[in-house]
């Protein structure tokens, strides 16, 4: 059998050798991969097929196309009108700024004040493909350069895209290695818990650490390879992703070692025979999670296709480290690796003693009263979703404090809501003069201006909105401003910043819509093809479905009521029910196999108890590892992923307490050897 021979290879008595050849290609590839700059990239949320995106593509066609528009907005700190003075300091702050290298040559903008003469507002432009390190150095002069002899009783600040994409790099500058060390530090401290021991903490730990950092090599040289985004959220969110996946399959697998070394004097064949029956759960496992990522190849957003690839190849080495790796470490080391509680051969067995034997007998006895009442907690934490809104503007992604962000605020404050970011219009130049009308007849346009014209026949006008940026109302006005120029000139276009959030809005919405219920149809057929049962699959995913949702409204509600965040992220729904989904049925398989190993000679209302008797220790410390990692993320500056990481945290341990240990031995006590067909188990007389 294949787990058989497996379980030989990596507790052999060459088993170092098996151990070695993943060892030496992971190095080899850390050696022959070029430098990673991805944790310094803003996160693409822009579909590159929507209209905005291909008036982006199409900028470079006109003379200013190369430009990207930094804008710096003093103010006095005293709140008192600009003076003839005052202004002219922002002018020179403005030609220091002009003598930045990054800056492009040209007559210098003219310095604007705004109607209630208390903010100046002046641009230089910068290469619009600066990106990562470049970008961010740039920023960073120019703001030096704006504050370098400007009195001290002016407050400047630099924003436009190229601040915010300048302040999300340094946010992410640094950040990721935090990350991994935070994570580290909790996987360890959460080890040494669980084992109660100085020593065998380090074993998972080492393995799953390398895996990490050969994860990213493969992940960054495959998303190259596809022609995909690798950024700093993708790479943080792999890095979490490998390190609570991985511990989880150690946890099983090193759990498993101890139950068979209290049977077992010889700890090689008790380690062979863990490997042979934690191994189909952790490949299962695992295959679920990468199924369920590669369907994000078929996102729209780069950023969703760039997480797909990306954790989906993290989560193969994870998977590769632990089954090939770590059981010739634990060979090595032996029984006292588990010093001091040192496993002994005894008759006692975890599936008829212990707390969870208890929980689980209670639960099989009154299996409708307890559903109905899990059930109900679930609906009612679900409930949250309704009052819960979706989509976070451009100043509402970070949790600190961001010049970019009180620059915008202050420049909406004083000038039109969409001064600080205008709308672009592409359109025929020989139906100029009915774009112009078009654009003017259209609602919530302010003004309009021609902006150039290209060599091949179109000419850009820019617009400026009436409403604050990626609001409702800028959404209603780029979409009346698209169908009104669209009217006169079909291949007539609309982009800019607001035209970019609907764009993005409309995208995760359709990411929404087709990628969910996919995530579904590939879990259940891989419980479909793992159990080779009819009833079980569905009632299985049909219970994790109801966890994460619960797991959305409740942490939808922490979000907006607790933290005080505006809204969920576009991408975060999405991304929650994948993770929520994905890793809840790791539980679940965990527990269902086991349940089926031990259902044919106990029943099928037994055998779950014996199953959760068995798994409730390890799936418990899996599920706290996993919550515990999520909330990890927290540590990372973007509102997104700190949601995420409550989302997805609370959901781990609503499955981990609520779904495995109450729901499921219930629903699988309800239907009985039914859940099983056509296979049903025959129990033992």
């Amino acid at each position: 059998m294949v787990w058989d021979r497996l379980a030989n290879a990596v507790t052999g008595r060459r088993c170092w050798l098996v151990a070695l050849v993943p060892l030496l290609i992971a190095g080899a590839l850390m050696a022959l991969s070029g430098a990673n700059s991805a944790a310094t990239r803003s996160p693409v949320a822009l579909p590159s097929g929507s209209e905005s995106a291909r008036v982006a593509a199409l900028l470079p066609e006109f003379a200013d196309g190369d430009q990207a528009a930094t804008l710096l907005v003093a103010t006095r700190k005293d709140g008192l009108p600009l003076t003839p003075d005052d202004l002219a300091a922002v002018a020179q702050a403005r030609d220091r700024m002009t003598q930045v290298p990054q800056v492009l040559p040209g007559p210098p903008a003219p310095v604007l004040t705004s109607a209630d003469g208390h903010a100046a507002l002046a641009a230089v432009a910068l290469n619009a493909q600066l990106s990562g390190f470049e970008l961010t150095d740039a920023v960073k002069a120019l703001r030096a350069a704006a504050a370098d002899g400007l009195p001290g009783r002016l407050a400047p600040h630099v924003t436009g895209g190229p601040a915010f994409g300048a302040d999300i790099a340094a946010a992410f500058t640094g950040a990721n290695v935090t990350l991994l060390v935070v994570t580290a530090l909790v996987v360890a401290l959460l080890l040494i818990i669980t084992y109660r021991s100085p020593v065998l903490w380090l074993a998972p730990l080492i393995v799953i650490a390398f895996a990490d950092r050969v994860a990213t090599v493969v992940g960054t040289d495959v998303a190259r390879a596809a022609g995909v985004t690798f950024d700093g959220s993708t790479s943080g969110i792999t890095s979490v992703l490998v390190f609570g996946a991985g511990t989880n399959y150690a946890l099983l697998l090193i759990s498993r070692y101890r139950e068979e070394l209290h049977a077992e004097a010889e700890h090689r064949t008790a380690l062979r025979r863990a490997v042979a029956a934690a191994a189909p759960a952790i490949l299962a496992s695992n295959a679920t999670v990468v199924l369920a990522l590669l369907t994000l190849i078929l996102a729209v957003t780069p950023s969703t296709r760039s997480l797909g690839i990306c954790a989906g190849c993290g989560l193969v080495v994870a998977a590769v480290f632990v089954l090939l790796v770590l059981p010739p470490l634990l060979v090595l080391c032996g029984r006292n690796m588990f010093w001091p509680f040192i496993p002994r051969v005894t008759d006692v067995s975890a599936t008829t003693t212990g707390a969870w034997h208890r929980v689980a007998d209670a639960v099989s006895r009154r299996p409708a009263l307890v559903c109905a009442a899990a059930v109900a907690v679930l609906a009612v934490s679900a409930a949250g979703l309704l009052g819960t809104g979706i989509g976070l503007s451009q100043t509402e992604q970070f949790r600190l404090r961001a010049d970019s962000v009180t620059g915008f605020n202050t420049l909406a404050e004083h000038f039109p809501g969409g001064a600080a970011g205008p709308a672009v219009v592409i359109g025929s130049t020989d139906r100029s003069p009915q774009i112009q009308q078009a654009i003017a007849a259209a609602p919530g346009v302010v003004s309009a201006v021609p902006a150039g014209a290209s060599t091949t026949g179109s000419t850009k006008w820019s617009v400026v909105l009436d409403a604050a940026p990626s609001t409702e109302r800028a959404f209603t006005i780029v979409a009346g401003l698209r169908n009104s120029v669209r009217a006169v000139d079909a291949q007539a276009l609309v982009g800019g910043a607001d035209a970019q959030a609907l764009d993005v809005r409309d995208g995760a919405l359709r990411d929404r819509r087709v990628l969910i219920p996919l995530i579904l149809l590939v879990v259940l057929a891989v419980l479909f093809v793992l159990l080779r049962a009819v009833v079980a699959p569905p009632v299985l995913v049909a219970a994790t479905v109801l966890s994460a949702l619960a797991a959305l409204g409740l942490g939808g509600w922490a979000s907006l009521h607790i933290f005080g965040f505006p809204a969920l992220d576009n991408s975060t729904p999405l991304f929650a029910f994948l993770f929520l989904v994905a890793l809840g049925v790791d539980y679940t398989i965990f527990l269902v196999t086991r349940a089926r190993e031990e259902t044919p000679g106990y029943g099928t209302r037994i055998g779950m108890v014996r199953a959760v008797s068995a798994t409730g220790g390890v799936i418990t410390s899996a599920g706290v590892v996993l919550a515990a990692v999520f909330a990890v993320l927290g540590v990372l500056p973007l509102i997104v992923l700190t949601q995420l990481g409550i989302i997805v945290g609370l959901g781990i341990l609503l499955d981990t307490f609520v779904v495995r240990t109450l729901v499921i031995p219930a629903l699988f006590a309800l239907i009985g050897d039914r859940v099983w067909w056509p296979a049903v188990p025959r129990a033992r007389t």
